[in-house]
């Protein structure tokens, strides 16, 4: 009996404005991933994505076990640049195909950060909510009843290493405290379920000024998502992409501003923030 496996596991979104590589949520997008021992390597999706063995989700996969009699049929509904934790969500994938389907109790988390080189958006990945990172510690965080996303997605994307080339060695002392005491108003906020907090807690002085260059209108809704009725907003990972903070009363509002806003060069998506991490089962 052929083993077959079938992984899903949702997008994420990293610093959430001040925790600069420490914060991520996990967001209602998913990808899929089907792995079927057929007795023959194959990559069956309409994805534009590697379809030989430097795909992120195979390369995972053979970190626990060898790939050249399984097919992997992958879809996803995360846009593939923007900051939406499309490759951690892959690598998340792959190692939980081959540890489940072969019972190894691997360290996923471990591999997977090793594989995506940092650990927030895997966290968000594969344990869903609110993740707080430090060093080799995960904390999740259950997002509030009545907090929504909106996400304003680009059609034009930002290279990855061209934003991490923007941001400086050193900072101010000034701007590191602002930081930290954001991230603390941030996470206390969540606990609590406090909407004010949350809100005065989205400021970041690390990495969003130095980057908003590279994409000016995804700035320019960060600093008018107030304006517009919500709660705040944060650029997702290193952009373009903005997620817009909000309470569910406000969400359509904000929603319909949003599009009016980005008519031409964005989408916007109204995406609930995601408790369920990855998850994996087995199909007879």
């Amino acid at each position: 009996m052929e083993r077959r496996r079938l992984v899903r596991v949702p997008a994420s979104s990293a610093n959430l404005g001040p925790g600069f590589d420490v914060l991520a949520a996990a967001l209602a997008l998913h990808l899929e991933v089907e792995v079927i021992e057929t007795g023959r390597f194959a990559i069956e999706t309409d994805l534009d994505i590697a379809t030989d063995r430097r795909n992120l989700c195979v390369r995972a996969f053979e970190r626990l076990h060898p790939s050249e009699d399984f097919t992997f049929r992958i879809s996803s509904e995360i846009p593939l640049s923007g900051g939406l934790g499309s490759s951690a969500a892959a690598i998340v994938a792959g190692l939980m195909a081959a540890d489940h389907m072969f019972e190894l109790d691997a360290d996923v988390f471990r591999l997977a950060c090793e594989i995506e080189g940092h650990p927030d958006n895997v966290a968000a990945a594969l344990y869903g909510g609110v993740c707080v990172c430090a060093v080799d510690t995960v904390t999740r965080i259950e997002p509030p009843t009545g907090l929504e996303g909106l996400l304003v997605v680009p059609h034009e994307a930002v290279r990855t290493a061209q934003a991490r080339a923007a941001l400086p060695e050193q900072v101010p002392m000034a701007d590191a405290v602002h930081n930290v005491a954001h991230v603390a108003l941030l996470t206390l906020g969540l606990a609590r379920g406090d909407w004010d907090l949350v809100s005065r807690g989205l400021d970041d002085r690390l990495h969003e000024p130095y980057r908003a260059h590279l994409y000016p209108r995804s700035a320019e809704l960060v600093r008018d998502a107030r304006a517009l009725g919500a709660l705040g907003a944060t650029i997702s990972g290193a952009g373009p992409t903005v997620l817009v903070w909000s309470h569910y009363e406000q969400t359509a509002t904000v929603a319909e501003q949003l599009r009016a806003r980005t008519e031409g060069w964005a989408q916007v998506l109204r995406v609930p923030f995601e408790t369920q991490g990855a998850d994996v089962r087995a199909i007879a």
